[in-house]
């Protein structure tokens, strides 16, 4: 009797440790948190050729958190502070980002155009979204590094 009642005793262990383990969201490779840029890539067409770092006072950071993206950016050469809110998704390759409201300057770029798609090369606390010209040829991109 006392091996049986033993036996349930970690049988409702292991279901209760089981449960409780797949409640936590997976985060691994996902967009959700907030990422702050580190550095600029400059591509000859698929190659990095050139690293730009961020100047002293420079700050971006972007929040990607159930479906929707925000960011913010500060210079200090431009007394203007810049920020922008939308949806994003993801795929296999891709982030696509609709901003729907932002700053004045971001208002005025989105009479032409709201939708951002980038390439988009994902690990666990670092991505880089990638710019592509017209024939797909990769030109810059932002790299950006997990805060939260």
């Amino acid at each position: 009797m006392k091996k049986l009642l033993g036996l349930v005793l970690v049988i409702t262990l292991l279901i209760s440790v089981a449960a409780l383990t797949s409640l936590k969201p997976n985060t691994m490779h996902t967009m959700e948190g907030t990422w702050e840029l580190q550095s600029f890539y400059n591509y000859d067409g698929q190659e990095v050729v050139d690293t730009a770092n961020l100047q002293k006072g420079y700050r971006q950071v972007k929040m990607y958190y159930h479906g929707n993206v925000m960011w913010s950016r500060t210079d200090p050469n431009d007394t203007i502070g810049r920020f922008g809110f939308g949806s994003y998704r993801i795929t296999d390759t891709d982030l696509i980002e609709t901003i729907e409201y932002g700053d004045y300057y971001m208002m005025q770029a989105l009479d032409t155009l709201r939708e951002f798609t980038f390439e988009l090369e994902l690990k666990d606390d670092t991505f880089s979204q990638i710019s592509f010209d017209s024939d797909g040829n990769r030109t810059f991109s932002e790299n950006y590094k997990r805060i939260d």
